[in-house]
Parts: C-alpha cells; structure tokens; sequence
C-alpha cells in the first residue's frame, strides 16, 4: 500500500553509468523523500487504476544462486553490508524515540555487493504475487495499529490484522475449490474490532498437514457452504471434506495415519465469537496483543488419534471403516 512501513522493489537509475543502475529495495522511510524530491514530487502515493503503491512491496524472500553468491563472499567486502539507522518517533516533532533505536544492517542490500562483484553479469529481479498470499506482518503493538487504522490504514501490522489476513487468505483458498462461502475481497468488508480492521468471518483455519498450495486444498475439498459467522479449524494430512454444510464451529484434528472422509456433514451451533477486552481487566500477554478474547460457545469437534479409516456421515456420527 502506499506510504505503508514496508520497504519498496525499485529500479534505481544512475544517472551517469546505466550499467550501475540497480533493482533493489528501498526503505519506506527513504521511499518517499526520494518521490518528493523529483519526478511529480507527490511521493509515494497510490496508483488510480490498482489503488496500490507503483512499487511492488518487499517481503525479504530471497532466492540467490549460490554461485555468484559465493563469489560475492569472497570479494572485497566480504559480504558485509552497510549499517544505518532508522529511529522510531514517538510523534511528528521528531524529537523523542519512541524505542531505543540502533544500528541496522539489511540482507536486502545484497544486490548492492553482487553489482559491485559481478557489474554487468549481476542478474536482480523479483517475483510478484498478489498482496493477499504473501504478505501480512505482525510487528506493530496493538496501541500503535489502532492510532495507525484511525489515521486510515487498512494494514496496521498487528496481531489480530495479520491474523485475519490469514482467515482472508483461507477463505479465498475454499473457494478456488468450490466451497461456496463469503470472501472478504476488499476494505470495505472489514469490520473493528478492538479498533482493528479485520474480516467478520468465516473464520477458517487450515492446517499446514491439511494443505498449504492449491491443488492440495482441491483435493481436499468438495462442494459445501460456510457462513459468515462460522469457525472451521482442519488438521490432518488425511482429512477429505465433501459437501459440508457449516453454521457455527467445528473443529476436526486427525492424527498421522487417520484417515478421515467428512460426507454431507451439516453443523449448526451457537459457534464462537470475538469480545473485545476489557480496559481495566488483566489478560494474557497472547490475548492482550489482540485485543480480544475468542468466547467459545458452542462446538462440534472430532479429535481422531487412533490410526485407521473413518468416516464422519450427514448425521455427525464418526465410523470407523
């Protein structure tokens, strides 16, 4: 998003040597000045037709060839980068920190080493992907997201957003294979909760021994409806779910060698939901970066440990095959 705290993918052009100009990222908190002092000088502000940064956000994944890599490390530097600061201000007067600040150095900036090693040869590029399956951090504190979504930010960087981007991204990932569900495609979806921005549901946890790409989650899922206000939670490298038909919680867990084929299974319960905490009570430190408690009312849960065949039937009931 433009103007967000996340470094920026850039084409930097030298303006007397081409063959020194450099796809790297570039800081937020240098982005921006840099837009400002040339071009139209507007900075760093969103495109009309995307409603995006032009610039592609940086998510520190690298991938390097370990060749030129290894030439870098043997170079003059020694694969050493520059250090800098980037202090955090406690307000726009600029003139107290907000937390001690200290001398940094970015893996980032390794681009800089391979041109310096390599000229001309140095071959840096980056891959896109759409914002939604890639990047979601969790780095800002819960009183610092929410003067951030107050000011109108969509990406406050806390717990809960970063949480929710993940409910977001499973919602998306049921619907490529054919569940029908409510996605929560664009900022006006998104309710406060606890002065967070987050998605009202449906609330879907997938499991990375369920599936993480694609073709795995097809495989695994068929048909069904999920709504709003559901929590689903699926664990398990051998669960299949067909033709499920949700309207509160379930939760299914199945340990290695279970396998478990869900048919027609239709839950409707009191499910779960979100309460906002309390300003004078005490909560855990993993409940208070939230700002909310999840109240669990009502659920259907299968916990599956023994390994074998099983199948959970329209009726809820758990057969062993």
């Amino acid at each position: 998003l433009a103007g967000e705290a996340a470094g920026a993918i850039s084409r930097l052009e030298h303006k007397s040597d081409p063959s020194k100009s450099l796809v790297i990222n570039v800081e937020y908190n240098q982005l921006d000045p840099l837009l400002r002092s040339q071009g139209d000088c507007l900075g760093d502000v969103a495109d009309e037709s995307t409603g995006y940064s032009p610039f592609p956000g940086n998510a520190n994944n690298l991938v390097i060839e370990l060749s030129p890599y290894a030439k870098t490390l043997r170079g003059e530097d020694q694969g050493v980068v520059l250090e800098f600061v980037n202090p955090k201000y406690k307000d726009d007067t600029r003139t107290e920190f907000k937390k001690p600040t200290r001398l940094e150095c970015m893996m980032q900036d390794i681009p800089k080493l391979f041109q310096k090693e390599m000229g001309a040869d140095a071959n840096i590029g980056f891959t896109m992907f759409d914002r939604w399956f890639t990047f979601s951090p969790a780095k800002n504190s819960l009183e610092a997201g929410v003067d951030a979504a107050a000011k109108g930010s969509t990406a406050p960087g806390t717990m809960s957003s970063a949480e929710s981007d993940m409910y977001i991204q499973n919602q998306r990932k049921l619907q490529a294979a054919g569940v029908t569900l409510p996605v929560t495609s664009s900022d006006d979806d998104l309710v406060f909760v606890a002065g967070i921005p987050v998605t009202p549901g449906p609330r879907v946890i997938l499991a990375a021994s369920f599936g993480i790409t694609k073709d795995e989650i097809v495989a695994k899922m068929e048909g069904g409806t999920v709504t709003e206000r559901s929590y689903l939670v699926l664990e398990g490298s051998g669960v299949s779910v067909k033709n499920l038909e949700l309207d509160g919680a379930l939760v299914i867990r199945a340990s290695e060698g279970c396998n478990v084929a869900v048919n027609g299974l239709k839950v409707e319960n009191k499910g779960w939901e979100f309460v906002e905490n309390e300003a004078e009570k005490e909560y855990e430190e993993t409940v208070a970066i939230r700002g909310y408690t999840l109240a669990k009312h009502e659920t259907k849960e299968y916990i599956i440990t023994e390994p074998g065949n099983y199948e959970i039937n329209a009726d809820g009931e758990l057969k062993s095959l």
